[in-house]
């Protein structure tokens, strides 16, 4: 058996540089394809969110809550969460509570 483990890519994100993109809200570049995808850790502080409407194009959206509780406009969403926004759904993304998101875009 041979395994092969070129291209694997790992990283700890409370390692990895944060960039504030909002007040109260960190991002985290875990990875970055060729194609215009990437994974991402969101950090959103107690009673942060987006200021805009957050709408999803090219690609859809897929976001894990890592902990604490996730709040799209509409739903809280707990640590443990799954959810999968299609392409064109829009949400603004929040949270009393504060939470850490991971943040899968398949396409660019």
């Amino acid at each position: 058996m041979v395994i092969d483990l070129e291209g694997v890519v790992s990283a700890n994100w409370q390692n990895l540089p944060a960039k504030e993109i909002l007040p109260g809200i960190r991002k985290r570049i875990l990875w970055q394809g060729t194609n215009g995808a990437k994974a991402q850790i969101l950090e959103i502080d107690p009673g942060s969110k987006f200021t805009t409407l957050d709408t999803h194009s090219p690609g859809p959206e897929e976001v894990y809550v890592v902990s604490g509780v996730f709040n799209d406009g509409v739903h809280d969403y707990p640590a443990g969460t799954f959810i999968h926004n299609p392409v064109g759904s829009a949400h603004i993304p929040q949270s009393e509570q504060g939470c850490v998101i991971f943040v899968f875009f398949p396409e660019g």
